[in-house]
C-alpha cells in the first residue's frame, strides 16, 4: 500500500496544527505510523490521496449511518445552501428538526440546537445545575462527554472518589464538583449518593461507545433510574452517540430507560457539525430566554447542518434499523470460525450497529478495567495490517466500529476475511 501523498501532507500539516490535525485520535499515534488523508467518500468506501481504497467503518465517528454521501443529504445541503449558509436567525428547517425529535424522545418536549457534542453536554450539566440549585455533578468512568473541563476527569484511587484532573489546563478546583463513579456498579452510585445530597445530576453513555464498547449489565439502567429519582437527581443520557443509532429513540428506546435530560448529536446533523440537548418543557424553561441559564451559539440551527440532519432522520425508518440489525447479525455469525479458532486471544462485541474487537482473554467486557488490560500493541498492528488489506478501522484500540446502510454483505465477507488474514499474523 502505497501512502507517499498522505505522509507528504502529514509532513506539511505538522507545520501549520499541533500534531498536524484537529482532533488527537487521528494522528494514528495509537496504531503508529502516519494519518491517511481523504479525498472522496462514498457508500460505504472512501478514498484516499494515493488512490488507496477502503471499506469505512470508522464514519466520521458514527454520524455517517447513512454512508458517505448520500444522495438525499448532498442535495439537499446543496438546496439550502444556494439560498444563505447561515443567517444568525431563526429559520423554518429548525422547527422541522426540533419536531423530529421530541417525537422520537418522549422525554424530551422541547430541545435546544448546538454545535456540538461537547457544547450539548456542557450545556445539559449547566441546565441541571441550573434547574435543581446544586453543584456536583456525577460521572461514570469511562464515559466520555466532550472536552469541557468539568467533565475531562478521571477516577481517583477508591470505590467512587472526587474527580482528578485527566489534562493539563483543568484545575482541582474545576474537577472538584466532579465525582466518579464506575460504570455497571449499582452500589457504587448509591453509596456516593447516600452521601451526598449537593449532586444536581448524574450523565452517562447508556452505552459505553468512547472506551471500546461496553453494555450496560441486566437491569443497570433502570436501577440508576430508580436512584436518581429516590435522590431527586437528574439522570442525563448522553446519546450523542447511540441517539438515533440503536433505535429511533436511541438507548432510551431500547432499554425501556428514560431520561430526565438527553443530549444528542452526529447522526442528527447527517455528518455536519452539530449538537443538541432536551428535557421536559418543566426543566428546558430554565433555558434562556425563557430562563436564567444562559446559553447561546452564533451556528446554533444553522441551516445547512440542519437541512442534512432532516434528509438523514427522514430515512430512519423501521426497515431501516431492521436492515442494520440483519448486517450486525450477519457480521457476527461470519465472525464466529475466526473466534472459535483465536479462543481466549481475542473478542468480537456487537450492540445493533456498533461493533468493538478487544485483544484480551475475556469472555465479555463490562468495565473500563477490563479494557485497560487489553493488548493495545497487538490492536495496532491490527489496524496496520487491515489498513493494507483494505478496511479502514478507527485508529485507536479504545475506539468502535459502526455499520451504517450504505454497507453489504459483500463488505462484511471482504472484512471478516481482512480480519482472519491479520490475526493469523499477529497472534500466530
Amino acid at each position: 500500500m502505497h501512502t507517499s501523498r498522505s505522509k507528504e501532507l502529514y509532513e506539511e500539516a505538522c507545520k501549520y496544527m499541533p500534531g498536524g490535525v484537529n482532533s488527537p485520535v487521528r494522528a494514528f499515534r495509537s496504531v503508529g505510523g502516519h494519518p491517511l488523508y481523504f479525498k472522496l467518500g462514498k457508500g460505504s468506501h472512501i478514498i484516499d490521496e494515493d488512490g488507496n481504497d477502503f471499506i469505512d467503518y470508522c464514519m466520521s465517528w458514527g454520524p455517517l449511518i447513512l454512508g458517505h454521501a448520500d444522495n438525499d443529504v448532498v442535495k439537499a445541503i446543496q438546496k439550502v445552501a444556494e439560498n444563505g449558509t447561515s443567517f444568525g436567525a431563526p429559520h423554518e428547517g429548525e422547527i422541522s428538526i426540533a419536531r423530529m425529535v421530541v417525537e422520537s424522545f418522549p422525554g424530551i418536549e422541547k430541545v435546544r440546537f448546538v454545535n456540538s457534542g461537547t457544547e450539548a453536554t456542557m450545556s445539559a450539566i449547566r441546565l441541571a445545575r441550573g434547574y435543581t440549585g446544586k453543584s456536583k455533578i456525577i460521572k461514570f468512568d469511562g464515559c466520555y462527554h466532550g472536552h469541557a473541563d468539568h467533565l475531562l476527569v478521571a477516577a481517583g484511587s477508591g470505590l467512587a472518589t472526587f474527580g482528578m484532573p485527566d489534562s493539563a489546563g483543568v484545575t482541582k478546583d474545576n474537577a472538584r464538583d466532579t465525582i466518579v463513579v464506575k460504570y455497571n456498579d449499582v452500589d457504587a452510585l448509591h453509596q456516593v449518593l447516600s452521601h451526598n445530597d449537593d449532586v444536581a445530576c448524574c450523565i452517562m453513555e447508556p452505552v459505553c461507545c468512547n472506551y471500546g464498547l461496553i453494555l450496560p449489565k441486566k437491569d443497570y439502567l433502570k436501577q440508576v433510574r430508580e436512584l436518581c429519582t429516590k435522590h431527586k437527581v437528574l439522570l442525563i443520557f448522553d446519546e450523542v452517540i447511540t441517539g438515533f443509532r440503536l433505535a429511533r429513540g436511541g438507548a432510551q428506546e431500547r432499554f425501556g430507560v428514560q431520561a430526565d435530560i438527553t443530549t444528542l448529536g452526529k447522526i442528527i446533523g447527517g455528518g455536519l457539525p452539530v449538537g443538541a440537548y432536551g428535557a421536559s418543557s418543566e426543566i428546558m424553561a430554565k433555558v434562556a430566554p425563557d430562563g436564567p441559564v444562559y446559553q447561546a451559539g452564533t451556528l446554533s440551527g444553522n441551516p445547512i447542518a440542519v437541512a442534512a440532519g432532516i434528509a438523514t432522520l427522514q430515512k430512519l425508518v423501521p426497515s431501516a434499523y431492521q436492515k442494520l440489525e440483519e448486517l450486525g447479525t450477519y457480521f457476527e455469525e461470519q465472525m464466529k470460525p475466526i473466534l472459535s479458532h483465536f479462543k481466549n486471544k481475542v473478542l468480537f462485541m456487537r450492540f445493533a450497529s456498533i461493533f468493538a474487537l478487544y485483544f484480551t482473554n475475556e469472555d465479555i467486557i463490562t468495565s473500563v478495567d477490563q479494557v485497560k488490560e487489553c493488548n493495545m500493541q497487538q490492536f495496532a498492528r491490527f489496524h496496520r495490517l487491515m489498513l493494507e488489506r483494505g478496511i479502514y478501522l478507527s485508529p485507536s484500540g479504545y475506539e468502535v466500529g459502526f455499520l451504517s446502510l450504505s454497507h453489504s454483505k459483500d463488505d462484511i465477507d471482504k472484512t471478516v476475511k481482512a480480519i482472519g488474514e491479520s490475526l493469523e499474523i499477529v497472534l500466530r
